[in-house]
């Protein structure tokens, strides 16, 4: 019983600390300081938050397992992630910043019309509230098994208690309180994946010679694959992958530009983009050399590796041999993964229902937008809890996949559509964008179906690619040359500078 109360000690200080961090950063916030930060947000400290902001718990605890079936593979893709950013920096940002957006679909709208910018803004809300709550569920279950059940807390009170937090310490300074809390996720993430790594050397009484030859002759420390362009491994599928995926789930996913766009302008925040892609690939390079460690200790202990190589972090983490402080910092730094991106999900979500569903902002000003968006945000927090709990109860392994892949068909469209926008000049009829977001990946559903039936071929990251490609199709074939708009433009205006 001494080790899950210690744990939820843990836990509870740690919500304490981003309570008190909130408290400070958000005096005198207003609606500007929820959306975006009042574009005052110095690029340094935006980068150290974003270096840690695309992983959340799932993230931390698989990562360093993909060793045992992937080796070090992940970091092909992560070379094509550093091509992404710069793409998003010289690119995506001077267009964002030139039209002074605080959602990013707002572009949509000016650029095609009101169906275009409702259609980007319903995508990422619907991928973003199921991601984000599978998520929390898989660590609210690994919790609730490890922590909360011994003291008797049941897990929908688990799940309410824990987004009321992230609800409390987002609801007033939003994107502001977001970036600070990301900071402290960065120290304590890194904290953690340095101090195991320190802990497992020693334990193994490795010495500088001995992690070199790790890097040379473990069956793990594998990265890259010329040679075999039929698998998943291949290098240039992993690299091109990893361009086109960033692009889309962070350049054209409101979550993390809310992130960037609130630098002070286009330049201060491709800094902070550059910078925080060539950190990623570090930080990842360490899960992976710790994944590694985590492998060569199991061997030593003659601890047999679980069946699901996302298990063996926390496998290892509480083994006898070890000191507690390492069990204890694997949840420190699942927690905070987690849900400081709970807490940045919620304020993106927040940001482009209340802007881009309800336009609270073209009827509402000062106290009225806010309490608006103050109950827009509750409203979201509920809807989380309660598809949590619902998966509890009624999920199994496949519910919960078939989730993550209706998130991943979700983004071809979205990127569709910004690269038909920012590449052409042709216009669309506004009326027909939902139509052909929704043709897009119910093409892709068959022909991902045809090619395993007919041809034994599993379709991977490469159908974000194919789904933007048919919504470009789609675009191309009901557009038209003509110097007169003809898409609906009688709600497209950008919101005013909030």
């Amino acid at each position: 019983m001494a080790q899950p109360l210690l744990i939820l000690l843990i836990i509870v200080g740690y919500f304490l600390l981003m309570a008190g961090v909130s408290h400070i950063v958000s005096r005198k916030a207003d609606n500007s300081t929820f959306f975006s930060g009042n574009r005052k947000m110095p690029w340094p400290l935006v980068a150290m938050a974003m270096i840690c902001a695309p992983i959340s718990g799932v993230t931390f605890i698989s990562v360093p397992g993909m060793v045992v079936t992937k080796g070090y593979g992940y970091l092909q893709m992560c070379l094509g992630f550093i091509v992404g950013y710069m793409v998003i920096a010289t690119v995506l940002l001077p267009v964002f910043y030139r039209n002074n957006v605080v959602s990013v679909y707002s572009y949509l709208g000016k650029r095609f019309g009101e169906g275009a910018h409702r259609t980007g803004a319903w995508m990422f809300l619907i991928s973003k509230v199921l991601g984000t709550a599978v998520r929390l569920f898989i660590i609210c279950a690994v919790l609730q098994v490890l922590v909360f059940e011994p003291v008797g807390i049941s897990f929908p009170v688990t799940v309410i208690l824990t987004l009321t937090l992230v609800w409390f310490y987002t609801v007033k300074g939003g994107v502001k309180t977001v970036i600070w809390t990301d900071m402290l996720k960065c120290v304590c993430l890194i904290g953690t994946v340095v101090f195991c790594i320190i802990c497992l050397i020693k334990n193994l009484g490795l010495n500088m010679s001995d992690i070199a030859g790790l890097f040379g002759e473990h069956h793990t420390a594998h990265i890259f694959n010329f040679n075999q362009p039929r698998e998943e491994s291949y290098f240039w599928k992993q690299f091109i992958a990893g361009v086109f995926m960033v692009v889309a789930m962070t350049g054209l996913d409101q979550d993390m530009m809310q992130h960037a766009l609130s630098c002070r302008d286009a330049r201060s925040s491709a800094k902070n983009m550059i910078t925080s892609s060539v950190m990623q690939f570090v930080v990842i390079a360490l899960f992976l050399f710790l994944g590694t460690l985590l492998v060569v200790y199991s061997e030593n202990v003659g601890l047999q590796l679980p069946e699901k190589s996302d298990s063996l972090f926390a496998t290892v983490a509480f083994h006898d041999d070890l000191p507690l402080a390492f069990g204890i910092l694997f949840v420190l730094g699942m927690v905070a993964a987690t849900y400081s991106s709970a807490g940045s999900a919620l304020t993106s979500l927040t940001t482009s229902y209340t802007l881009d569903i309800c336009h609270a902002d073209r009827r509402f000003e000062g106290s009225r937008l806010a309490t608006q968006r103050k109950i827009i945000h509750a409203v979201i927090a509920a809807i989380m809890a309660l598809i949590i709990v619902v998966f509890y109860y009624v999920s199994h392994q496949d519910a919960i996949s078939a989730v993550f892949t209706l998130a991943s068909y979700t983004y071809g469209p979205i990127l569709g559509l910004f690269a038909f926008g920012l590449f052409t000049k042709r216009k669309v009829n506004s009326h027909l964008i939902p139509i052909l977001c929704l043709v897009a990946p119910i093409l892709c559903l068959f022909m991902s179906w045809g090619y395993k039936h007919f041809f034994d071929y599993d379709i991977g990251f490469e159908l974000l690619i194919i789904n933007a490609a048919f919504t470009i199709i789609g675009l191309y074939i009901v557009s038209v040359f003509t110097p007169q708009e003809i898409c609906d433009t009688t709600t497209s205006q950008l919101p005013k500078r909030l």
